[in-house]
Order: C-alpha cells, then sequence, then structure tokens
C-alpha cells in the first residue's frame, strides 16, 4: 500500500443484512434552508441495497487532467455498478500537487444550487449515500450537513460518509486554519463512516498512536463522538514488520486490519478512492471486514498499476478489472 494522499487544496459479529427501507420522494424549493442546528438521528451502515445499486450523492472538488475528488471517486463507484450524482465543489485543469493550476472555486451558493436542481426533480430523498471529501470552506461544510439532513429526512436508512481531509505526516495540517476543528467538532459528530487517516485520526481523537492499542483507543474515541464505522488508511505502528503499513476498520461488532507491503509512491487521490470504495462495499455487504478486504484489495492493484506506469496520476483505466472485480491478495485479521 502507500502513505494515504488525497486531494491537495489551493493554499490558503457483523450485521445481517436487512431490507432497503422504502424511500419517498422528496420535493423541495429551490433555496435550500439554513443549516440544521440539531443532529439528525444516527443510522449506522447495513446491507439495504436490495439490487445491490446505490444511489450516491457525491460532493466533492473535481480537476480536468488526473484522478482526485469526484474525479476519483465517480468511475470506480460506476464500475461497481452504483449510481453517482456528482456535485462539485471546485473546477481545476489538474490537482494542486503540480503547483500550478487553473479554474474555479465554485461559491457554496452555487453547490447549494446544484444541490437544490436535483430536489426539484423529486430524486434527492432517494439517495442511499451522502459522500464528502475535501471540505476548504466551513460555508461548503454548512451545505453538505444540511443536504445530509434533508436527505436522511427522506430516507432514515440513509448513511453519511465523510473523508475528513485535512493532513498527512511529513505534510502537517493543509488546510485553512480552522477547518481541522470544524471538521472534528462539526461534520465528524454527523457522520456515519469516517475514513481518516493516520495522521487525521490523531487530530479527531487528540491522542498519539503509536501502537495497534493506542489506534484502536483513538478510534473508540471518534465514535463515541458520532460516526459507527472508522476506516483508518496508512497506519504505521511499532508492531508492523518494515516496509509495511495497515488499514484498519472498526464499528460496533468489532475491529479488523489487512496488512500489505509499503508502495514507493504516493499519488495524490488514494484517499478519495478509498473512502468511495469503502462506503459502496459497506452499503453492498453490510460487513466492515469484506468492505474493508475488498477496498484494500483494490486500492493496491490501483497503485501496483500505477507504479507500473510510471505515472504520478492513478491508473484507473488500466486497473478497472480490479475495481469490478476485487482480488483477493491480502485478507483481514480481528483485532477484537
Amino acid at each position: 500500500m502507500v502513505r494515504n494522499a488525497h486531494f491537495m487544496p489551493p493554499p490558503q459479529a457483523e450485521p445481517k443484512p436487512t431490507p432497503r427501507q422504502t424511500v419517498e420522494s422528496l420535493s423541495r424549493a429551490a433555496t435550500l434552508p439554513p443549516p440544521a442546528t440539531e443532529r439528525p438521528p444516527r443510522v449506522t451502515a447495513t446491507a439495504g441495497c436490495d439490487d445491490d445499486t446505490v444511489k450516491i450523492l457525491s460532493i466533492q472538488s473535481s480537476v480536468a487532467y488526473g484522478h482526485v475528488g469526484n474525479s476519483a471517486a465517480v468511475f470506480p463507484l460506476q464500475r461497481l455498478r452504483h449510481e453517482v450524482w456528482p456535485v462539485l465543489t471546485v473546477h481545476f485543469s489538474n490537482h494542486t500537487g503540480y503547483g500550478a493550476w487553473r479554474g474555479p472555486l465554485l461559491a457554496p451558493t452555487d453547490v447549494a444550487d446544484v444541490i437544490a436542481g436535483i430536489a426539484d426533480r423529486g430524486i434527492l430523498g432517494t439517495a442511499d449515500a451522502v459522500l464528502s471529501g475535501y471540505q476548504g470552506d466551513p460555508a461548503v461544510g454548512a451545505v453538505i450537513l444540511d443536504t445530509v439532513a434533508q436527505v436522511k429526512a427522506a430516507n432514515p436508512a440513509a448513511i453519511y460518509c465523510c473523508d475528513p481531509v485535512m493532513g498527512d505526516v511529513g505534510r502537517g495540517m493543509f488546510v485553512r486554519p480552522g477547518i481541522p476543528e470544524y471538521l472534528r467538532d462539526t461534520v465528524v459528530p454527523h457522520a456515519d463512516i469516517v475514513t481518516p487517516n493516520q495522521f487525521e485520526l490523531e487530530f479527531l481523537a487528540n491522542r498519539r498512536t503509536d501502537t495497534l492499542d493506542d489506534l484502536l483507543t483513538a478510534v473508540d474515541t471518534v465514535r463515541a463522538t458520532g460516526p459507527d464505522h472508522v476506516l483508518v488508511t496508512s497506519v504505521l505502528h511499532r508492531d508492523l514488520p518494515a516496509s509495511h503499513l495497515d488499514v484498519v476498520a472498526a464499528s460496533t461488532d468489532g475491529a479488523w486490519a489487512v496488512t500489505t507491503p509499503l508502495l514507493p509512491i504516493a499519488p495524490n487521490g488514494g484517499g478519495d478512492v478509498t473512502a468511495a470504495l469503502y462506503l459502496a462495499h459497506l452499503a453492498t455487504t453490510g460487513s466492515p471486514r469484506t468492505a474493508l478486504e475488498h477496498t484494500t484489495n483494490t486500492i493496491y492493484a490501483i497503485l501496483e498499476a500505477t507504479l507500473a506506469a510510471g505515472t504520478r496520476e492513478l491508473q484507473l483505466v488500466n486497473a478497472q478489472d480490479a475495481i469490478a472485480d476485487p482480488p483477493t491478495r491480502f485478507t483481514a485479521r480481528r483485532l477484537r
């Protein structure tokens, strides 16, 4: 595997499947109401999709060239035969890791207007899940949380997966001041699934994770704030063999880890693909262990293809068979 790399912002016992709940259409006016001040009832992720097709509203960045944000998440989800409604928060020529880019940051009101247009079609409440990535502005975060509240009001079985993008080992925080605290205190408590890397987990839990036990304690701290499911990527700890890393999944039903070799690449967008895949596999199987295995094996295959191609952009198209049919090279071990 590889150390997790997200979209880089510009400077500034396992559950049994349950039948899918009936969803009524949601018809709303074009102007969204103010963000809800009270947290909606928490809904845990379960295998609730009778036809294995999940409708996912994905609110993230986008690039014309390369694969980060929605440009990393949409194709894998579609290759898994899910329906994706991408809503863009930025539209750049390329990711900012290149040091130069062009294109607009979309205003929060524009993001809200696109979502209102989806609601006008009477389909927003039929979404099974909301997925969010980099949130560079609390105003965008407020739009996302309001959207989650709308979707869950119409479909209580819907789930919200938040990738709390804020920083990484070696780079520290790379988002605007105040964003990490906003994610920790306001956004994460509303999520059903969160997918931090190890650095982000330590911030969310306010503790170091030098050992696997430390990591599980930090996961429990985050889960106590709201999310039932936590996926931690890019995990390094004292108990690992050299040049390896863990990916850890935890929920009410237990905790599991998959260990992979550490590959010598760090392409942008890996965390965005990981969050999308884990959401999709968890929603369709209801099993954190299975979702962890499918996600880790697919991501490893994508990274191997990217390394072989000698490019800094994720080779999603070349590795699409591993997306549609995850390999079984790595298996999960139960931690508790």
